[in-house]
């Protein structure tokens, strides 16, 4: 690959708004893949039975490309103006992630990748294959080999430039390209990031427990989630960004410069009042284009009442309530618990004993039942 062909590709991506870039072979992979069965091995995947699924390729970028030489990695920053974590204060309010309160990031780089690839393609002649976080690639241990960051103590990518704010995507192509030095670690004997993590979802640094981690349980997790962690999620209804919010190198970010990725106003942490309000039509126009709407409006309700319930905020109770009889029972069930957090016992034993239980399935007549434990009511 030549310096002029370098220069090129990187005035490119930074013209179409790429933070950064970097090259490493399609060996570079390093011990990702074993760190990935460990994982595997530990059910702390949860129920991401796609990651197991596809595990053997994960392990190798040439499973999805035999003939791939090198992988181009390109990043693009979202940093957030505001701290996320000043959010949590306002408990009445709906806190989203920082990456999903914008246009799907999907939908920003694709086509973006695709420009890049089809100049590597025409200046190099070899085949070439584009990747954002929806096939079984490994992005974080290649951005490593490629220079643009490491891995820090809470798993995701860390960059000097970026702290933990880049969406990553790739190309994988048959040049063989010359590749870029490895980031070293830089977390040194920080973990802030392990001890803001409100349901201890780290074992130990490198580690993630899936299985507890609140971006995992409001965004991938379609049950019904567990009373233990409840009290945990506070007002965060999809994803959590504490562990990345506390990194030091977050210093260093500069904000968004991409328009298409700016702050959507509408969901910018909105109302609870307003979300447990939305219909199935409603829903999916506030959230369409994000990655919210992927959820689905049952699960996302699921995630607002537990909100609900922490909110201690009474003037919720009206919305709470008129979920108690929605056709989800994601959504029944988490109305059930909300209830019980906000309602005195007259208020709860009112509503129970206007139920007929054979009607309700299991896991709603379960919240029942604890509930009338915790307010000492009547069944």
């Amino acid at each position: 690959m030549s310096v002029k062909l370098r220069q090129e590709l990187e005035a490119r991506a930074n013209a179409l708004g790429f933070d950064a870039f970097g090259i490493c072979a399609a060996d570079s992979i390093g011990g990702a893949g074993e760190r990935l069965k460990a994982f595997l091995a530990a059910g702390r995947h949860g129920d991401m039975e796609w990651m197991a699924e596809t595990a053997e390729r994960r392990a190798d970028p040439r499973q999805l490309m035999p003939t791939a030489k090198s992988v181009i990695l390109l990043g693009m920053n979202y940093a957030p103006e505001v701290d996320p974590l000043l959010a949590l204060e306002e408990r009445s309010n709906a806190v989203i992630s920082a990456y999903a309160k914008r246009r799907d990031y999907h939908d920003v780089l694709k086509g973006r990748l695709k420009e890049i690839a089809g100049l590597v393609a025409r200046s190099t002649g070899g085949d070439v294959k584009v990747f954002v976080d929806t096939a079984p690639l490994m992005e974080k241990p290649l951005a490593h080999s490629a220079g643009l960051g490491w891995q820090g103590k809470h798993t995701n990518l860390v960059s000097r430039d970026f702290g933990s704010w880049l969406f990553l995507g790739s190309i994988l192509t048959e040049a063989e390209l010359l590749a870029d030095d490895a980031e070293q670690d830089h977390c040194g004997n920080c973990q802030r990031c392990l001890d803001v993590c409100p349901t201890d979802a780290f074992p130990m640094p490198y580690t993630l427990d899936a299985r507890r981690c609140i971006a995992y349980l409001t965004v991938e997790y379609g049950g019904h989630i567990a009373p233990e962690f409840r009290k945990a999620i506070g007002n965060r209804v999809f994803g959590c960004d504490d562990c990345l919010a506390v990194c030091p190198w977050n210093k260093f970010a500069s904000s968004v410069r991409q328009t298409k990725l700016a702050m959507r106003d509408e969901i910018d942490d909105p109302p609870l009042a307003e979300m447990l309000a939305l219909d199935d039509p409603g829903f999916r126009q506030m959230f369409s284009g994000t990655p919210v709407k992927r959820a689905g409006r049952a699960r996302f309700l699921r995630n607002c009442l537990i909100a609900a319930g922490n909110s201690e905020d009474a003037g919720l109770l009206p919305a709470v309530e008129g979920l108690l009889g929605d056709a989800s029972p994601l959504v029944r069930a988490m109305a059930v618990w909300a209830l019980g957090e906000l309602a005195d016992q007259t208020r709860f034993d009112k509503h129970r004993a206007g139920l007929e239980p054979q009607e309700e399935d299991a896991a709603v007549l379960a919240e029942w039942q604890r509930n009338v434990g915790n307010k000492g009511a009547s069944v």
